[in-house]
């Protein structure tokens, strides 16, 4: 099962974050099965954000960081993971 930990804190929730709450609606449904999807109260990326660095919302997918996050490219990176 592979683990998808959307940010929910206050830097991604104004990021897009907000959007990322509804990935579980945009999911194909073949995926639904091999992912848990969970809101989480805040990934260490969040702390660690600088001008020149990754940008909010923050999603993990399994052990892979998804910076500038987007349903779209959060679905790629799942397919991604899913097919190691």
């Amino acid at each position: 099962m592979l683990e998808v930990k959307i940010c929910t804190c206050t830097l991604c929730y104004v990021m897009g974050g907000a959007e990322l709450q509804s990935l579980d609606e945009h999911i194909p449904v073949e995926l639904l099965d091999k992912i848990e999807i969970k809101g989480v109260a805040g990934l260490d990326e969040c702390n660690n954000v600088d001008e020149d660095g990754p940008r909010a919302p923050f999603v993990m997918v399994g052990n892979r960081v998804v910076s500038e996050a987007t349903i779209d490219k959060v679905i790629a990176v799942i397919k991604e993971e899913l097919s190691k």
